[in-house]
């Protein structure tokens, strides 16, 4: 059996943001798969500019405190393979363009995100 982590983030908080990259970066770490699914304003969270999220720190914050900003934890999560979804709804609720969210992340409806799920446990933060 895969051992494929599937990650599910539905507000807008800056933290369960964070905190989910943290895990994905994590796991892959380790040999991992992880599928990020972003809905509702967490897309937000894999948008190029994620300052919307509520409670945002900027990286350069988090870096005098040696914590890993944002952007070094998503870019992890991109460069070792993790699959970054964002809801389809949640991306027209937020009126993010395309163009507006990282090149790697697919726009996909919940249901595709279910079915790649099959019998895996699904952790929401």
């Amino acid at each position: 059996m895969e051992k494929h982590l599937f990650l599910s983030l539905s507000d807008d908080s800056w933290q369960r943001a964070h905190y989910a990259f943290v895990v994905a970066a994590g796991a892959l770490s380790i040999g991992r798969s992880v599928t990020l699914f972003a809905g509702g304003q967490s897309v937000k969270a894999l948008a190029k500019d994620w300052s919307g999220l509520s409670g945002y720190i900027p990286d350069a914050e988090l870096a005098l405190k040696k914590v890993a900003g944002f952007k070094e934890l998503r870019d992890a999560v991109i460069d070792l393979g993790g699959e970054l979804m964002a809801c389809q709804a949640g991306v027209a609720m937020t009126d993010l363009l395309p163009e507006m969210l990282e090149r790697e992340v697919s726009i996909r409806g919940v249901v595709t995100f279910l079915e790649k799920s099959q019998n895996h446990q699904i952790f929401s933060l």
